[in-house]
């Protein structure tokens, strides 16, 4: 009902179908009825839900079909519920939606939802990023990994249950990729290092973070 599939209607699919007819799609993401896309020539696009401006184009219009965002140079993106986070070929972090739980990252917790992208401090050494319904992370190109937004089951990786409205580090300085899944509040975190091992953190009650145990945890562990 939020044009989520991106083919200019409100119906559902039950086998792939093509969106538009471009061939120069080069990354994709999507979560919770929103879908965000970058192209070869560093465009970045995005459809579906938009009530908090997760879409990122000034309004808080639902769109069907793929809408570009003002920029070339975008890099790497990530959205999910009302809240979208991207990086561009410069290095700089952008945030924009919903800034509830602090999820932009922009020192706030309240207020009307940013509809345009917004830089995310002065920094240039951002390389990947990730949002999973409250709560967001980024990887420098230094290989440390900072993290923001909702924390109540610990994903934010800090060994504690603070909520972050900024930034914040998580122990390390060799990560090297990260993923997020929530559902409603519950979050959990997936990071990967250089050395090729992978970690996790967060909401465990189904055993999503792969340790052989059902219990939270709120700084990474290593999967065996």
């Amino acid at each position: 009902n939020y044009g989520g599939l991106g083919l200019n209607d409100n119906n559902r699919r039950s086998s792939p179908t093509q969106i538009g007819t471009d061939n120069t799609w080069s990354s994709v993401d999507w979560g919770f009825n929103i879908g965000v896309g970058i192209k070869t020539d560093g465009t970045l696009w995005a459809w579906g839900r938009n009530g908090g401006g997760q879409i990122g184009d000034n309004t808080n219009t639902q769109r069907s079909s793929p809408t570009q965002i003002p920029g070339t140079t975008w890099s790497d993106v990530s959205s999910v519920n009302y809240n979208t986070v991207a990086v561009k070929t410069d290095g700089t972090l952008w945030t924009w939606g919903d800034p509830e739980y602090g999820t932009l990252g922009q020192n706030t917790t309240s207020g009307a939802g940013v509809s345009s992208p917004t830089q995310l401090g002065s920094g240039a050494d951002w390389s990947k990023v990730t949002v999973g319904g409250h709560q967001a992370g980024a990887v420098k190109t230094d290989g440390t990994l900072y993290m923001w937004g909702n924390n109540q089951q610990g994903q934010l990786g800090q060994n504690s249950l603070v909520q972050q409205s900024s930034p914040v580090q998580v122990p390390g300085t060799t990560w090297n990729d990260i993923t997020m899944y929530t559902y409603t509040l519950y979050g959990s975190t997936l990071a990967t290092k250089t050395d090729g091992t992978l970690w996790s953190w967060g909401y465990n009650n189904h055993g999503q973070l792969g340790d052989n145990s059902r219990v939270n945890k709120s700084s990474p562990i290593q999967i065996p």
